[in-house]
């Protein structure tokens, strides 16, 4: 599925356009009332080990309200550009973002064109950043910059992806949902700040110093939970 601008060929925005309908089918065909529709009922997350992540129906209307206005600015505001570029590697968020003065390109993996919505909230986030636009889609983060920033647009980018693996049952992909069962569990700042410490070195030497034994904590959670060592700490193919 593809957000974006009128950068985008007529075929992968009449591909955004599907997953958006889907969206409002899906919606008009659940019972419940949500202005003047309502959403299918959540599932329950679980991945192989059997870790599981419960997914509040209250909390999915509230993500809803905020993903639909989010898609219908990347879908419609002429002012930018969102870039989805195609890659045959799996990648998180983060890798080959490039933000320009109005255009923002982020990576999506092949095998998962599902992704390709999230990664661009992800890239509209940043964008939206380096607009001076921040306040209309992030306001408890205007002002914040480097890791505080980061921290936050992950934390939506989660949310959003739990919205859309158990309210439509969009299909996993790892390192997504690495994220969310990050984000879920506690680890979030865990998770930011072991795979990516040169980036973020100052802050992850201040977490650890305040946080005694956390960082084997998580990566034995990690460990149990997606039965490979977290990002950061793998060992090159």
């Amino acid at each position: 599925m593809t957000l974006g601008s009128s950068s985008y060929k007529p075929a992968e925005r009449r591909r955004g356009w599907r997953w958006r309908a889907a969206l409002i089918a899906g919606a008009l065909a659940a019972g419940a009332c949500v202005g003047t529709y309502g959403l299918p009922s959540p599932r329950t997350l679980v991945v192989r080990s059997g870790a599981r992540v419960v997914a509040d129906e209250g909390r999915m209307i509230e993500i809803d309200i905020w993903v639909r206005e989010q898609i219908d600015n990347i879908e419609f505001d002429p002012s930018f550009w969102v870039i989805s570029e195609s890659t045959p590697e799996q990648t998180y968020p983060w890798d080959g973002l490039e933000v320009g003065r109005d255009t923002v390109s982020v990576l999506v993996y092949a095998a998962a064109p599902e992704s390709r919505n999230f990664m661009n909230i992800y890239g509209h986030f940043h964008l939206m950043k380096r607009m001076g636009r921040l306040d209309e889609f992030l306001p408890e983060a205007v002002g914040a910059e480097g890791y505080e920033l980061e921290r936050a647009i992950l934390a939506r980018l989660s949310d959003a992806w739990l919205y859309g693996r158990a309210v439509f049952d969009t299909p996993p992909y790892g390192p997504l949902d690495e994220l969310l069962f990050s984000n879920e569990s506690g680890y979030l700042d865990a998770f930011i700040l072991t795979a990516r410490p040169e980036e973020f070195e100052d802050e992850r030497d201040t977490w650890l110093q305040e946080n005694p034994g956390r960082q084997e904590e998580y990566a034995q959670w990690f460990l149990e939970t997606f039965e490979t060592e977290p990002p950061g700490r793998r060992r090159p193919d």
